[in-house]
């Protein structure tokens, strides 16, 4: 080694230090040569249901607005350690209690629904949802096959209940952010439809044994539960992006002083003479230049007086005028562009959200 620095380099630039570190690098690349491989490997649901465990601590550290599907991502979380320690490392106590956390899962999927998709408050009656858990754990304690087909026929079972709610309840979910579209609806709907392939990969799992395959059963089921833990959890944290606050939550906002009655009072003068909500371009800062104050300043006024955000107070005014002109024989499509919409989707949804009808149905009822 030392001949081939000599040679190598040229004699002009040849360095002592330079060959020195060349020898010593070969000299720990031989040594290590000298010792076998040893990679660390972890299961591919622990790899899960770290990654799924992290996430579920985000939302903690920031504040959870939706509690129950924070519980569903940290139930995922713990379903993928107690499959590791049950199926990898042959630990008996998580093979009983697996197929009872397992079955856990759909009935926070359905409280989360309920309460941070509806708005709905958590009832005693909901305490139903704890049979199934508890069924499961007394066929796990004797051994009964019947828990072969619990768990799955269970998953089938809730992810068509959600699915159904999720069609019923319409294209605007009651906690849905202002200006995502479908696109709450459409993450519900994906959480029910892991339900849905949660329930066939079992059904996958014992066909496969079925034909005489049961070698490969380990496999499938990491490959199948990985990409079903991973993939939920990542709709749970999309229901998280699209979802508002609750009204109820945190304190109460402080009452309006009488600054604010008075910037309030300012505006609703420029929006009776004016009517700038004409514009569909209406923003913030445009309200906030013509009466001379900071947007911010704006904002928390109209908060504190009418307890409703700006977005709100301004198609408030839309939808009234949306009804005089429907009242003076206006079809639904002229009312809405008069008014300052620009989608239908928007203008249905706020229409209902102020009248409690849709625009078609307040029109035929005021025609009698």
């Amino acid at each position: 080694m030392a001949f081939s620095c000599v040679f190598v380099v040229p004699r002009p630039w040849r360095s002592p230090s330079r060959c020195a570190s060349s020898i010593r690098f070969q000299l720990v690349q031989n040594r290590f040569q000298d010792y076998p491989t040893r990679m660390i490997t972890l299961p591919l649901p622990l790899v899960s249901s770290l990654i799924l465990g992290f996430l579920f601590l985000r939302l903690l550290v920031q504040g959870a607005r939706v509690p129950w599907v924070a519980a569903l991502l940290g139930g995922l979380a713990l379903q993928g350690v107690v499959i590791t320690l049950a199926q990898h490392y042959g630990m008996s106590s998580a093979r009983l209690i697996q197929p009872v956390t397992a079955m856990v899962l759909p009935a926070l999927a359905w409280l989360a629904w309920k309460v941070d998709g509806l708005g709905q408050q958590p009832q005693w009656r909901d305490a139903i949802h704890l049979l199934g858990p508890a069924l499961a754990l007394m066929l796990r304690w004797a051994d009964s096959l019947m828990l072969e087909a619990l768990v799955p026929l269970s998953y089938a079972g809730y992810a068509v209940a959600l699915a159904v709610s999720v069609m019923r309840i319409g294209p605007d979910l009651p906690r849905g952010q202002l200006g995502q579209g479908g696109m709450p609806r459409l993450v519900w709907a994906g959480v029910a439809m892991a339900l849905a392939l949660s329930a066939l990969s079992d059904l996958g799992i014992a066909t496969v044994i079925a034909l005489g395959h049961a070698a490969h059963v380990p496999l499938i089921l990491d490959i199948a539960t990985s990409a079903l833990l991973f993939g939920t959890g990542l709709l749970v944290l999309g229901v998280e992006h699209v979802t508002g606050r609750s009204e109820d939550a945190g304190p109460a906002a402080p009452a309006p002083s009488e600054d604010d009655h008075v910037l309030f009072a300012r505006l609703q003068e420029l929006m009776q003479t004016r009517r700038p909500w004409r514009d569909p371009d209406l923003t913030l800062a445009q309200l906030a230049r013509r009466l001379s104050v900071p947007a911010k300043r704006l904002s928390v006024a109209v908060n504190l007086v009418t307890g409703e955000n700006i977005s709100r107070y301004v198609n408030a005014h839309r939808i009234k005028a949306a009804c005089d002109a429907l009242s003076t024989g206006a079809n639904a499509t002229e009312a809405m562009l008069d008014a300052g919409f620009i989608t239908k989707s928007n203008f249905n949804r706020e229409f209902r959200r102020v009248t409690g009808e849709a625009p078609t149905d307040w029109k035929a009822a005021r025609r009698h």
